[in-house]
């Protein structure tokens, strides 16, 4: 299982000076550096890999040392006693700690998928973020267009209807939509400040002026473009298809792990005692010491007989976490073979719509511009030219939301197929303007 290392300290130090994130990817850096739900998954991989060596430690010897030092007074006789004990055990077999020790290692797998799956989740989420901030930022900016326009709308009938050319409901319809476009631009607003809190909570702080994309920037479509390619390595290779697939495994083990209690145990053993005594008679003030060693070298083993069903209840324990364990893995690849076929169709839907909304956009433009010549001529009312203002900028904004949703959907089928890595995001990257 490969996994990134821990991002170097050099990147905190290159952002510390500089909190202003120009771009996708060096939001994503920034993320790095400071996002606690990255660390935390850092966190626990550094944890997660010390299973393996806690596992081998049950195979390799156990040495230890004990002693003690005692003074005792028994009818007449006293004693100083000083002893000490070296025993060393090396199991020679035990098939609790084999299986334990394979499961270990599973365990470390296991913690390397959830690192990358926060990685790829991290991705997602500062290019998600920055995204809704683009989108939130043309929005505002189409908001403030759109009233901009109204109000010159509104002035226009405002002089008409003082030569009498036109009636005063050109004036009310005018004033009804600037307060409409006021009313709009302020929610833009408001949006746009919650979209730019969310980033602030990966990046850790607000964010400065972020790089839109470019104008006219032109999207591909995935490759390869057939949907069971991207199903099929989602069913295999989706972090967390991978995650159930180890966990499976890891409760295999366990069985037999479990079943290594009906089996006999043998040890090699080996110790050293030593004991030093020193004798004080009270009645002839007389005093001897002694001393004594014992060497011990052999094997020792254990046959379980009966634990009170104990095992037996364990295994079946066991056989029912394998079973959930197998129907987990099935529902976590058909969870992940679904959203590869979401985020599929959701990229080539979205193709699919930013094409026909950039000829909407022409056709918008060109709608507009005849209508406020007819307007002029008096072929058209005031209403008209505002209905076409407002489908100008509908148009413009439902176009903004269609290119950044093929570009999430994009990043999300390759996270869905277990694919999505740095070298993605910079190819978004180049789609923004510097």
């Amino acid at each position: 299982m490969h996994y990134r290392s821990a991002i170097p300290v050099l990147v905190g130090c290159l952002f510390a000076t500089n909190v202003l994130a120009a771009d996708l990817m060096q939001t994503y850096m920034e993320a790095l550096a400071n996002d606690p739900q990255y660390a935390s998954a850092r966190a626990s991989l550094m944890a997660g890999q010390e299973k393996s060596t806690q596992g081998l430690a049950k195979l390799l010897p156990n040495l230890s040392a004990s002693g003690g030092y005692g003074r005792n007074w028994f009818e007449g006789l006293n004693y100083n006693e000083n002893k000490y004990t070296i025993a060393l055990t090396q199991p020679i077999f035990n098939w609790a700690n084999y299986q334990n020790y394979e499961t270990s290692k599973l365990q470390v797998s296991i913690s390397e998928a959830q690192f990358a799956q926060a990685q790829q989740d991290l991705m997602m989420r500062v290019s998600q973020a920055y995204f809704d901030i683009l989108a939130a930022e043309d929005v505002v900016t189409f908001a403030k267009a759109q009233k901009a326009a109204v109000a010159q709308q509104l002035e226009l009938a405002k002089r008409s209807f003082q030569v009498g050319t036109t009636t005063i409901t050109d004036t009310h319809e005018a004033q009804a939509r600037y307060n409409l476009a006021e009313a709009d631009e302020i929610s833009a607003l408001n949006d746009l400040e919650v979209k730019r809190t969310a980033l602030e909570q990966i990046i850790g702080h607000p964010p400065g002026e972020l790089d839109p994309l470019k104008k006219g920037v032109k999207l591909s479509a995935p490759e390869p473009n057939v949907m069971t390619s991207w199903v099929s390595s989602a069913e295999n290779q989706n972090y967390q298809v991978v995650q159930y697939r180890l966990s499976r495994e890891v409760a295999k083990r366990n069985i037999k792990a479990t079943q290594a209690g009906h089996m006999p145990t043998v040890d090699l053993v080996a110790s050293y005692n030593h004991t030093n005594r020193d004798q004080y008679m009270i009645d002839t003030n007389g005093g001897i010491q002694t001393f004594n060693t014992q060497k011990v070298v052999g094997v020792q083993w254990n046959i379980p007989l009966f634990s009170g069903f104990e095992v037996t209840s364990k295994v079946k324990e066991a056989v029912s976490l394998e079973d959930k364990a197998r129907n987990d893995l099935e529902a976590s690849r058909r969870s992940a073979a679904q959203l590869a076929r979401q985020s599929y169709l959701g990229v080539n839907n979205g193709l699919s719509q930013v094409r026909a909304l950039e000829a909407a956009e022409v056709a918008s433009l060109s709608s507009l511009e005849a209508n406020k010549l007819g307007y002029e001529v008096g072929v058209r009312i005031n209403i008209d030219v505002l209905n076409a203002e407002q489908q100008v900028f509908m148009t413009r904004r439902d176009l903004t939301n269609a290119r950044n949703n093929t570009i999430i959907n994009g990043l999300r089928l390759k996270q869905a197929a277990g694919t999505l890595n740095e070298d993605d995001l910079k190819r978004v990257n180049l789609l923004l303007k510097k």
